[in-house]
């Protein structure tokens, strides 16, 4: 598949899949910087930034004979950046200055929850039972993973920037899928990670946000490394990849399926905070897992129904491609 290229449906999964894989690792990254100084938006602001030069070149080829979408594409640019990028790590780091960053993190990703309500109120896609499961399993194995109910007392203030997050993260996955100004999902995370790289520093310049970092060496995987091999490894992996990945995924599979997905992303930095960092999880972890898999199950079976209606109906309109995901039709169960 080039970059130009539009992936299928098969493989959007997967990629959303190595998109959340990526995400995984900037926990592990981003803890040694920490470890050694760093301030958590210092720490993300460079990360967007190289994630966004190490983009510029694939999306300026995917751009190729596109460029005139790109006005229309500006307003998606934009939200993705300001809110799904930017909101989306101050609103987060401002919530772990007041409460655990289990709560922050759990509270954060409620942005399923604002996707689903989303496409239920603008497109009239109901939430039909396996998704309203599917829902209820993903927040509860959540809480497991991060064992949220030794938490303790909760401020007020953490959970209001808790909840804002979540609704940067919702802006994310909608932005994402939408292709209605046809604009190449690699330049909207592009510009998109450009955006978010200016409201970052731009939080730091004017104190709304701590700023610090420093070239002290700092310890991954038990050694001793130069500072500049966490935050390539974040810029590359934990945005580059992620976000480049993530954007053409979900154009794919649709937000709300996306959004599902992305709760794998808690997994995998459970696993890499225990390759990296010796942190080794524990049964609760490992059983709430498999509860977060068994919800993102239970919404992919309550996707097949109507992609398998769509595959046989052979009057299904060009207009019905929309960019949240497989032609929408009329089901009897709806």
């Amino acid at each position: 598949m080039t970059v130009t290229s539009t992936p299928s449906i098969k493989q959007g999964f997967s990629l959303a899949l190595i998109s959340a894989a990526a995400f995984g690792t900037a926990g592990a990254f981003g803890k040694s910087l920490l470890d050694a100084g760093w301030s958590p938006v210092a720490a993300v602001a460079v990360r967007v930034l190289i994630g966004s030069l190490v983009l510029a070149i694939p999306a300026a080829i995917a751009m190729h004979g596109k460029w005139h979408t790109l006005r229309r594409g500006v307003p998606s640019i934009v939200i993705f950046g300001v809110f799904g990028v930017g909101v989306a790590q101050v609103a987060f780091y401002q919530a772990v200055q007041h409460i655990p960053a289990a709560i922050a993190l759990m509270l954060e990703y409620l942005g399923i929850l604002l996707v689903v309500l989303y496409l239920w109120l603008r497109h009239g896609q109901k939430p039909r039972t396996l998704t309203i499961v599917g829902v209820f399993l993903a927040v509860v194995g959540l809480a497991l993973v991060l064992d949220v109910f030794g938490a303790g007392s909760i401020s007020v203030i953490g959970v209001l920037w808790g909840l804002f997050a979540a609704t940067g993260l919702a802006a994310y996955f909608i932005v994402s899928a939408d292709d209605s100004h046809d604009t190449p999902p690699l330049a909207i995370a592009t510009g998109g990670l450009m955006m978010g790289t200016v409201a970052l520093f731009g939080a730091g310049a004017v104190g709304l946000v701590d700023w610090r970092w420093n070239a002290s060496p700092v310890v991954l995987a038990g050694d001793v490394t130069p500072f500049w091999v966490s935050l390539l490894g974040m810029g590359v992996a934990a945005a580059a990849i992620a976000y480049g990945l993530g954007v053409i995924a979900t154009r794919a599979i649709g937000s709300k399926m996306a959004s599902f997905f992305g709760l794998t992303e808690v997994l995998f930095a459970v696993l890499f905070a225990w390759l990296l960092l010796g942190q080794l999880p524990g049964l609760i972890q490992l059983l709430g897992g498999a509860i977060i898999l068994s919800g993102v199950i239970a919404v992919k079976l309550d996707e097949e129904p109507a992609a398998a209606s769509v595959d046989v109906a052979d009057s299904t309109d060009v207009s019905d491609l929309t960019e949240y995901g497989p032609p929408r039709v009329t089901l009897a169960s709806e």
